[in-house]
This record gives C-alpha cells, structure tokens and sequence, in this order.
C-alpha cells in the first residue's frame, strides 16, 4: 500500500477540534488521526449496509440480582451461530463482567447486544463493533 501526501485547509476552531481529538485518542500525528477517523466512518458504513463484522458485547452486572446469569445464557444460546466465545470476570464480590466476542451481520450483533444489555439487572453494558474483512 503506497502512501499519498496531500494538503487539508480547515478552520482553527476545526483544526483545534482535531488536535483534541488527537490528544483524547493518544494518536501520534494529524495523519493518524485522519486516518482513525476515516476507518471509523468505513465502519459505521459497514454497520448500517448490515456486512459481516466483527466485536464484542461487554456486560457489568451484579451477580446477586435474580435470575440474571439464566437469562443471559438463555438469550446467548438463541444467537449462537454469531458468538465466538465468552469470558467471566469477578471484580469484586457482588460484581462481574462479560466480555462476548461476536462475529456475524451488523443487524443480528446489534440485536443480541441490545436485548443483553436490557436484561434487568445490567449496570452496564456496550457493543463494539470494527469490521472484518
């Protein structure tokens, strides 16, 4: 892959948006940051034309509330055929954390995350997404 140079004309208030965005992100120059904002906005593409992507779901929950570990494995066994693996950590004696590595069509990994993090009981709970080809 061959780079190409070529020159970007932005307003200060832009310019200095972007060089906070740098800072925030812990990029290394403007053409990283670039870069990074381009590959994100591919993959938002790729999430709203429903290709194959790849992520992960986490999930923050007290392990104590009522039936919260069923219903997670029940809602993870109806999507199966997209999930890679899971992991389980403690984090304290009350609180854990799931980490489900996803992999499948936009839509359907949106779906499972959504209806994981409404099980009551979810504190918190984010899907990443990043593509896979």
């Amino acid at each position: 892959m061959s780079v190409v140079r070529f020159g970007v004309s932005l307003e200060h208030e832009m310019l200095e948006s972007l060089d906070d965005y740098i800072n925030d992100n812990q990029l290394a120059n403007r053409s990283q940051a670039i870069r990074h904002l381009i590959n994100n906005n591919q993959v938002e593409k790729k999430w709203q034309c429903n290709h194959i992507v790849a992520g992960s779901i986490t999930l923050v929950y007290d392990h104590h509330k009522h039936d919260i570990l069923n219903h997670l494995t029940q809602i993870q066994h109806e999507y199966q055929e997209v999930i890679l693996s899971s992991q389980h950590f403690h984090l304290n004696h009350d609180k854990c954390m799931e980490i489900i590595a996803i992999k499948g069509k936009a839509v359907m990994l949106t779906r499972l995350a959504d209806e994981l993090i409404a099980v009551k009981g979810i504190q918190h709970g984010k899907l990443t997404m990043s593509r896979a080809d």
